[in-house]
């Protein structure tokens, strides 16, 4: 095997350099123009073709000198609409935008893997396509790349994502199920406004809706043996205190694992609508909408992932994660067509994901480059 781990540091401030030029230019979903233009010039000066897809999509392609399977890596390019707290010399300078959920790390660690494996080309059995993916904090890029034929040829997939609660140099990987399928919801409830003293005249919407919440944030309790969260963000109702409000409006999210839990909290919860609008008197405007699937790993690809890390890192730094997150990723539509494994790497940075001062280790796009090339290097060997 190579050691892909001790050429990803002899690259390592290559590496760096590209990772410091992606947070400090962060770009929302949908519009990472100069991100994809700064990608496509990194894939093309070590002569891997690429080609643009829904504006901000970029797809290299590289060939090896061998016959052999083709297998594919993805990387989501977009950031988040947040004011960085993170003090570093390369802290975001575009108002407003930050990578605080690591994107800036897995687009580099990718690149770092075609960097990588593109040294190898001479005795690389088939081909790798590198998936640089937008908008995988708005409404999801996965889908529509697929529809756009990017796993057309395609035999396996992998991904991965920066934990916070790994150190840097460290992988986890879950069989099964690992991240949650996520449905989103907007409720309206309509009453009937009232004077405060004079309930008995009115339909209290706020009312309604309240205990349509509670009943909705309970709902997981019905599911023994199950993992499932609903949550409420965000809820407006009433302009004065004396009066009861004639509409109430909510929205959140329905977050399960697997196909069989998503169907049935999604039936709890047309269901708990249904009641407790008809004990209040009060009716509700329901938009319940899918959202991402979820990610399921393949076992035998998981197994592939775990043997190359190990064999890559050795086995104290590669870990088995024993319960799934309750987080969602897109990644899941690629392995609803492929099979193919997620996998986490240590960010060596406690805060959570998605918090102001979220700032991976200088050395986790490394790691996750060495790893990335070692994991698609087993792959393709691996057929022969």
């Amino acid at each position: 095997m190579i050691d892909f781990l001790s050429e990803a540091q002899q690259i390592a401030p290559e590496l760096t350099a590209l990772r410091h030029a992606f947070h400090m230019e962060p770009e929302l979903g949908n519009h990472e123009f100069n991100t994809a233009s700064r990608i496509e010039a990194a894939l093309n000066g070590w002569d891997i073709p690429t080609r643009r897809l829904l504006d901000t999509a970029v797809v290299g392609r590289l060939d090896g000198a061998l016959p052999g399977p083709t297998v594919a890596l993805r990387a989501d390019m977009d950031a988040l609409p947040l004011t960085e707290a993170t003090g570093a010399d390369f802290a975001s300078r575009n108002p407003g935008v930050m990578h605080a959920c690591g994107h800036d790390v897995h687009m580099t660690a990718a690149l770092g893997a075609a960097r990588l494996l593109c040294d190898h080309r001479k005795t690389l059995r088939g081909s790798v396509v590198f998936l640089f993916q937008p908008d995988e904090e708005g409404r999801g890029g996965a889908q529509r790349m697929i529809d756009a034929g990017v796993l057309e040829g395609v035999d396996a997939v992998f991904g991965a994502h920066v934990s916070p609660d790994l150190p840097v140099g460290h992988v986890g990987v879950r069989y099964g199920k690992f991240y949650a399928a996520s449905d989103t919801f907007k409720i309206a409830v309509n009453g009937v406004s009232a004077h405060g003293a004079e309930r008995e005249k009115g339909i209290d919407a706020l009312g309604a809706a309240a205990a349509l919440v509670s009943r909705l944030i309970d709902l997981p309790k019905a599911l023994p043996g199950e993992r499932a969260v609903v949550s409420v963000g965000a809820f407006h109702a009433g302009t004065v205190m004396n009066a009861l409000a004639d509409k109430a409006e909510f929205e959140g999210i329905i977050r399960t694992l697997g196909p069989v839990a998503r169907a049935e909290l999604k039936r709890l919860f047309r269901v708990a609508v249904d009641e407790v609008m008809s004990a209040w008197g009060a009716t509700a405007e329901v938009n319940l909408r899918e959202s991402y699937p979820g990610v399921v790993n393949d076992d035998g690809m998981t197994a592939l992932a775990e043997r190359a890390a190990r064999t890559l890192l050795g086995d104290d730094r590669v870990h088995v994660i024993d319960k799934p997150t309750m987080t969602t990723e897109d990644f899941g539509y690629f392995l609803m067509e492929r099979p193919g494994s997620f996998y986490h790497i240590g960010a060596g940075c406690p805060l959570p994901l998605h918090n102001t001062a979220f700032l991976p280790d200088e050395q986790a796009p490394v790691y996750a480059a060495a790893v990335h090339a070692a994991v698609i290097e087993a792959f393709l060997k691996s057929k022969f």
